[in-house]
């Protein structure tokens, strides 16, 4: 082989890794678009609002790309269960990354805040976890939602002068857990000051 058929060769293997690497950014790029749009219309209608032309409608994909991303519905939902709880942590710390407040009242009213921040996105968030209890292949998301939130109350209690060990950790998530679902679900006009009540003095009783 000569010189120019060797730089032609070396032209030609160049081109085939360029269009393989754009094939798979775009595979990624479409694979992220469907599951942001599933996540999205969890958040929006829940469980039954996710349905695969659903999706391939919101992401703006052909309905097959649907069935050739994901093996599934299953493991759409699962992945954007996923992607839910991600979100909601990442909003969660966000929101209280410099919350350092010692006053009970004052503390118990941010945290039940950012707790019920977007019904919508809860309603879709707790309507998977509690799938989860039918549906093995959730249970991992599910728990990792409770972890990043045990995780995020305990950076919260130990800023504020709280004890924070585990049991004072999981005895105020328990408590903004069970008003946050009765909160979403009742929808009360005073469930916002009934929280932030019993959130003070689940505090007081740690402090």
């Amino acid at each position: 082989m000569d010189e120019v058929d060797e730089q032609r060769a070396e032209h030609s293997g160049t081109e085939v890794a360029t269009q393989r690497r754009r094939r798979q950014e775009r595979a990624l790029r479409r694979r992220e678009a469907l599951l942001s749009a599933a996540a999205d219309l969890l958040g929006e209608g829940g469980f039954a609002a996710a349905t695969h032309r659903a999706v391939a409608r919101r992401a703006g994909i052909p309905l097959a790309a649907t069935t050739y991303y994901f093996t599934g519905r299953d493991e759409l939902l699962a992945q954007a269960f996923a992607l839910l709880v991600e979100r909601e942590l990442a909003d969660m710390r966000q929101s209280l990354e410099t919350l350092r407040e010692r006053s009970p009242e004052v503390l118990a009213d941010r945290l039940a805040t950012v707790y019920a921040v977007d019904r919508p996105r809860q309603l879709g968030l707790w309507e998977l976890y509690l799938q989860a209890g039918r549906d093995p292949a959730l249970q991992d998301v599910a728990r990792a939602w409770t972890d990043g939130c045990d995780e995020i109350v305990a950076s919260v209690l130990e800023r504020a002068g709280y004890s924070c060990g585990r049991s004072e950790v999981r005895f105020i998530t328990t408590v903004l857990s069970g008003l946050w679902l009765e909160d979403i679900v009742e929808a009360r006009p005073e469930g916002r000051e009934r929280a932030r009540d019993v959130v003070a003095r689940a505090l007081m009783a740690i402090s």
